[in-house]
């Protein structure tokens, strides 16, 4: 599956507006129309992107919103569209970590754990093999657990991974390498 769509032939290019042109001569940058073509057709990724990240539902939507604001917000520093979806995924991956560093904070000040519910519609075999994976993704160091679905989730390159994350190509190798290992192991274990 593709994950960045080229955008269509047929449509004119954005011609930038005099109120446009004349706010000191900067670049339009991505364009309003350009974005709301990206979040029709990458929506779905980026929400799936969060959901390996987090663990429920409602937090993913919030994330992939936010991204998609701040992007929005931000859209005129992004001078190339083509790099509008990388810029969301790096949002997304961001915004992301600060949620799980509330969650942690939260949990520290609560008394108990919330307790994980399920949801009532998924199937029991797809729920376990789920839960399983995930138990075995929390498992993992962070920064392992960040190379794996950016890579294998994402479709994103070794070099785009190592880009995104800030890291060099071969701790990409490394992490991705120590990853599968390590889940491999965690998913063979008896449960």
């Amino acid at each position: 599956m593709p994950v960045i769509a080229p955008m269509p032939a047929a449509r004119p290019a954005h011609i930038p507006s005099q109120r446009e042109s004349s706010e000191d001569g900067m670049a339009a940058g991505t364009t309003v129309d350009h974005l709301t073509e990206t979040y029709r057709a990458h929506y779905r990724s980026l929400l799936g992107l969060a959901a390996l990240l987090l663990d429920d539902t409602a937090s993913c939507e919030d994330v992939v919103q936010e991204a998609f604001i701040r992007v929005h917000s931000a859209r005129s520093r992004v001078r190339e569209p083509e790099k509008t979806l990388a810029y969301l995924r790096q949002t997304v991956v961001n915004l992301s970590r600060s949620a799980l560093r509330r969650r942690i904070l939260g949990l520290k000040l609560l008394s108990k754990p919330m307790p994980d519910m399920a949801s009532a519609e998924e199937g029991a075999y797809e729920q376990l093999e789920r839960d399983q994976l995930i138990r075995a993704m929390r498992g993992l160091q962070r920064r392992q657990r960040e190379v794996l679905v950016l890579r294998y989730f994402a479709d994103m390159t070794e070099a785009q991974v190592a880009d995104t994350l800030g890291i060099s190509l071969g701790s990409v190798k490394a992490y991705g390498s120590r990853g599968i290992a390590a889940l491999r192991v965690a998913m063979e274990a008896p449960a």
